[in-house]
């Protein structure tokens, strides 16, 4: 008997799971560490697809919730390293005697990964209730989001006092009690960023997939529609939108101890952008092409950033062009081309002969 299509592809995500779980017994240290900020990046990718391509759902403030995880993460970091009654530098600089309440919650681990899901989801619902309610979408929205980035970002650089200012929180020498630089560690940061990824993937899978997930077709397709059957299409957009940004947020806390870096840049309008383009490059309303669009584009920014800094910007444009004109679906639609090409006769005539007249 033939296997169908969707087991061929289930089996390559397999087996790109198990590979990249033996990654760090062939990568280099630079290199894990590297492929590991790209894995938690992946789940921010997640969340976006999840919003944009199945609710459509066009936020250009994903960047806001990336850096509130990663801020939390960066504040545990710096703190954790801190003796009883010493402040950072910068904050000393400021005139600032005592820790901040969030700083001094942020030094026990287990409530920073409270405050690390808990922030990120209070201020998307908060702002999902307040927009949606008042039936603001489409480019509208899309605007209100790209000016919290940029208010995100203004506000980070300003407060120096609490956030660094301009040049971030860097500096960062433990995590847990294990030192930021030992290769165990980098291995587990690798580990837990790419099991974090497993688990949102199979999260978005199951919603998208649901009777929840077709509801969110529903009001991407048809809102209108939706609300004269009965449904509320806020409800279901402010709980996707706060699923999204605590998917951003765990993605900064996994990507700022590989980084060692959190700037307010990174909360800025440029970086949501580019989370857009990782989604469409990859192929939006899939979820694993979030996944690899994510590592592509990445990839293909490190790579050019270093042998043709002045090119890269283009080439990355130049593909996202590509891609909404040419090939909407992306790359995870070529894949499925693929796939289909090299099924056998007798399935690929079953489907023709299923499909719908």
């Amino acid at each position: 008997m033939t296997m169908p299509s969707i087991n061929k592809a289930s089996a390559l995500l397999i087996l790109g799971f198990v590979g990249l779980v033996c990654g760090p017994l062939v990568l280099s240290g630079f290199e894990m560490s590297l492929l590991g900020q790209f894995l938690a990046l992946a789940i921010l990718a997640i969340g976006l697809d999840v919003i944009w391509g199945y609710t459509g759902i066009l936020s250009l403030g994903q960047s806001v919730f990336f850096g509130l995880g990663g801020y939390v993460m960066a504040m545990y970091l710096e703190a954790s390293s801190l003796q009883p009654g010493q402040v950072p530098d910068f904050m000393s600089w400021s005139g600032v005697t005592q820790l901040p309440l969030v700083w001094q919650l942020a030094r026990h681990f287990p409530l920073t990964i409270a405050l690390v899901i808990g922030v990120p989801w209070i201020v998307a619902f908060g702002l999902g209730f307040l927009i949606f309610r008042s039936r603001i979408k489409g480019v509208y929205f899309s605007i209100l989001t790209q000016a919290l980035a940029v208010v995100a970002a203004t506000l980070a650089v300003n407060r120096q006092n609490f956030t660094g200012g301009s040049s971030g929180l860097t500096g960062f020498t433990q995590i847990a009690g294990a030192s930021l630089y030992a290769h165990a560690t980098q291995v587990a940061l690798y580990e837990v960023s790419l099991l974090a990824l497993g688990v949102a993937y199979l999260l978005a899978w199951r919603l998208c997939h649901s009777p929840f997930g077709r509801v969110l077709v529903a009001v991407r397709d048809g809102e209108t529609r939706l609300r004269f059957f009965g449904y509320d299409p806020a409800a279901f957009k402010t709980f996707v939108f706060a699923f999204a940004a605590v998917l951003a947020g765990i993605s900064g806390a996994l990507f700022v101890p590989q980084n060692g870096i959190i700037a307010p840049a990174q909360l800025g309008v440029a970086p949501a952008i580019e989370m857009v383009i990782w989604v469409a490059i990859g192929g939006r309303g899939t979820i694993v092409g979030a996944v690899v669009g994510t590592l592509f584009v990445n990839y293909a920014k490190f790579y050019l950033s270093n042998h043709y800094p002045n090119a890269w910007l283009y080439f990355v444009g130049g593909l996202f062009v590509l891609v909404v004109l040419v090939m909407p679906e992306g790359l995870a639609g070529i894949s499925r081309r693929v796939l289909k090409h090299f099924r056998s006769p007798e399935a690929r005539s079953h489907d023709q002969g299923t499909e719908p007249a």
